[in-house]
């Protein structure tokens, strides 16, 4: 709680009567309001910002040379298991990149983990020095349609609604149990009902999107396309524009990146990996990448910032403004976004901001409890040659239905490298049941080999994508002896590899190591005549059966549009 003696040194130094703690010099700020550049020093007292638009002599001050000082940014949607590095590691990582408030949903580690896997994010958000606030994992399961680690009902939430850093309830993705009015889903949909709930409905519209919304349920992050966009937000929805690391769809939702429509935009990654934080960025990434589609910088900086905070309640940041948070980011130009400094809660990003942090220990070790497991146990049994495979769409995780006449004989289907048509599987990884869904995937590209993936949303079994079914199996035992992570195998051996023994999610490696891991992996998959620029973030979307059209499970092949398993 803010007390009166820091109110009264705010007063003081914001009125010029007390020198400042911090202030930044001869900078030009950004404006949200009129889109206006001001030349103007930033005074902050501790946390806050106090002044602007006048000089100011400080106790440290630091001269940004004609910069421009904007409000740091606001990732209004993501899974920090997704960057494959632990909560502290993603902190110093995005951080540098003027991510200053991040808003997770750990539904990936309480899959593995249950309420063990929300509690370790709820301790890590305490710790770390950026704004990591928590939505709590609506569907843990996601589906009746897999197996999973754990099951969170109501009650199990509950008990963490009031700490701190929850904000409300993630992401709902079990869409078609809301509009079927499942008495679990209405239960956490009622007990949620005044906070944050967010949507995940992709593509629902009409009749079926009004009873969506009538949930209480406020944004989406899901949406792919400008009249899709345009239906949500005229019936009350927020849009959460993304641009992951498999999922892009900056480019298709640029035209609604206006000024008039920026109040009701924001930004998210959902799932961004560290080969593409490395090379791209993160949301300075979306910035600029918005900005050179033509979208005005005025919306795209409110959408990052101001407008995100407002969707989330988050009252006390969004602008350059005496009384607000002192979350900053100091930028060369509006158009490349390139930070130079970035301050997090008025501390400056570097200079041991990191040492100090509380060390947790890891959660989640032996966590991949599958039996090993034989070539023959990717069979794939059919009646005959005809059957669906999922269609990869790169960038998208949404997938198409291709229809596919397989090499058949004796009960088997075979694959068929000419038509681009190789196996994927499912193996269940819990210790709950020994399930193995077999199915067909076209896209990949690959000619030899397997790769395969501890990280398989939502449920995070093993999956797998091969054109050699020994190699499969190789590729799967080696991620059981490690505890999980990814594996490129060929010939009978092992090509490249990364452990994730955190409840085979993330790494133990800094963030830096874990860049430098993953580019022999994607290299190893290249080598396969994998075509797909993200391949194993690809692979590990093919068992989440609750993105049409087609998902696999360790129970077999789902058809999304009618939530059940193809059987042919």
């Amino acid at each position: 709680m803010t007390d009166s003696a820091f109110l009264a040194r705010a007063i003081a130094q914001g009125r010029g009567l007390d020198e400042a703690d911090l202030v930044l010099k001869r900078g030009r700020v950004f404006d949200l309001v009129s889109g206006d550049l001001v030349e103007s020093d930033v005074a902050i007292c501790g946390d806050r910002i106090v002044g602007i638009r006048g000089e100011y002599r400080g106790a440290r001050e630091i001269d940004v040379g004609g910069r421009i000082v904007v409000p740091g940014f606001i990732d209004t949607h993501c899974h920090v298991e997704s960057s494959l590095i632990t909560p502290a590691e993603f902190d110093r990582c995005v951080l540098a990149h003027g991510v200053t408030t991040a808003i997770c949903d750990p539904h990936e580690i309480a899959n593995v983990l249950g309420t063990a896997g929300l509690r370790y994010f709820l301790d890590s958000s305490l710790g770390v020095a950026m704004d990591l606030r928590v939505q709590l994992s609506s569907c843990v399961p996601a589906t009746h349609l897999e197996t999973s680690g754990a099951r969170l009902d109501v009650e199990d939430l509950l008990p963490f609604a009031d700490h701190p850093k929850v904000l409300g309830l993630a992401e709902f993705m079990n869409f078609p149990g809301v509009l079927a009015r499942d008495p679990a889903c209405l239960a956490k949909l009622a007990a949620f009902q005044g906070r944050r709930i967010d949507g995940h409905g992709p593509l629902l519209s009409g009749l079926d999107l009004n009873g969506y919304l009538s949930a209480g349920i406020r944004t989406d992050h899901e949406t792919t396309n400008v009249a899709e966009a345009l239906e949500k937000l005229g019936k009350g929805m927020q849009i959460l524009v993304r641009e992951g690391s498999v999922s892009k769809d900056l480019h298709a939702l640029a035209p609604i990146i206006s000024e008039r429509h920026s109040p009701f935009l924001a930004f998210c990654t959902d799932d961004r990996n560290p080969l593409d934080i490395a090379e791209e960025g993160h949301l300075d990434f979306i910035i600029r990448t918005a900005i050179s589609l033509g979208a005005p910088p005025l919306a795209v900086y409110r959408a990052a910032s101001l407008s995100a905070a407002r969707i989330f309640g988050l009252h006390d940041r969004g602008l350059v403004a005496p009384g607000w948070r002192a979350d900053l980011c100091v930028i060369d130009d509006l158009e490349s976004c390139v930070v130079s400094t970035a301050l997090t809660g008025g501390r400056i990003v570097g200079e041991d901001l990191f040492a100090t942090r509380p060390k947790l220990a890891p959660v989640g070790r032996g966590s991949v409890k599958a039996r090993r497991v034989a070539a023959a146990d990717f069979a794939a049994r059919g009646q005959g040659p005809s059957t669906q495979a999922i269609g990869v769409i790169p960038g998208k995780i949404i997938t198409e239905r291709v229809p596919a006449a397989l090499p058949f004989a004796n009960g088997l289907r075979g694959v068929d490298l000419d038509q681009d048509l190789v196996k994927v599987a499912v193996v269940a990884r819990h210790g709950i049941n020994d399930n193995i869904g077999v199915a067909f995937v076209h896209g990949f590209g690959m000619k030899r080999g397997a790769i395969a993936s501890s990280v398989g949303h939502d449920s995070h079994n093993i999956t797998v994508v091969g054109a050699d079914e020994a190699d499969m199996a190789v590729a799967v035992n080696r991620l059981i002896e490690i505890e999980g992570g990814f594996a490129v195998a060929e010939g009978g051996g092992v090509l490249a590899e990364l452990a994730l023994p955190v409840a085979g999610l993330m790494s133990l490696l800094s963030f830096e190591d874990v860049h430098a891991a993953l580019i022999p992996l994607r290299a190893a998959a290249k080598s396969l005549g994998v075509v797909l620029p993200e391949p194993f973030l690809q692979v590990a979307f093919l068992p989440l059966p609750v993105i049409p059209h087609l998902k696999i499970t360790d129970r077999g092949l789902v058809d999304v549009d009618r939530f059940d398993f193809v059987r042919d």
